[in-house]
């Protein structure tokens, strides 16, 4: 077959997962207003999940090498970036860039797009979704690469 005129975007995504412990708590907020925003996610000594974070980048394939971009490169930035960085860590105290930072899911999102951004290649269109639990995700393209 030979390459089409017209070629749209192909999105490539890589999940991986890590382990990691947190405590929801705003220091502006009295304890019975942290417990009534954040309930069991307030407890003191923080409480753990098994987070999916899965990248996505956007773009048209290469036409010579058939490929947005290589996947094993991809693996490496999210395990070099975000992963060692956050793997089996306590985020409020273990992590230093996500000091003063009240570790959301939304919140962590966004950091870790952050972190991706400066190394993805800037032709690249990304996001990234993190799975806090089987029922919670969140989703962040960026402020300027949005999907």
């Amino acid at each position: 077959m030979k390459w089409p005129n017209e070629v749209g975007e192909v999105a490539l995504s890589r999940r991986e997962t890590f382990s990691a412990s947190h405590r929801l708590h705003n220091p502006n907020f009295s304890d019975e207003e942290n417990h009534r925003l954040y309930g069991k996610c307030n407890r003191i000594n923080g409480h753990g999940h098994n987070y999916v974070i899965t990248v996505t980048v956007i773009a048209i394939p290469d036409q010579e090498t058939g490929m947005i971009m290589n996947i094993t490169e991809l693996k490496a930035l999210i395990h070099e970036y975000v992963l060692e960085k956050v793997d089996h860590k306590h985020l409020n105290f273990d992590v230093p860039e996500l000091e003063g930072i009240n570790p959301t899911a939304e919140n962590l999102v966004i950091v870790f797009w952050h972190w991706l951004a400066e190394v993805i290649p800037h032709s690249l269109k990304f996001d990234v979704e993190l799975i806090e639990t089987e029922n919670n995700s969140v989703k962040y393209s960026g402020p300027h690469k949005s999907i």
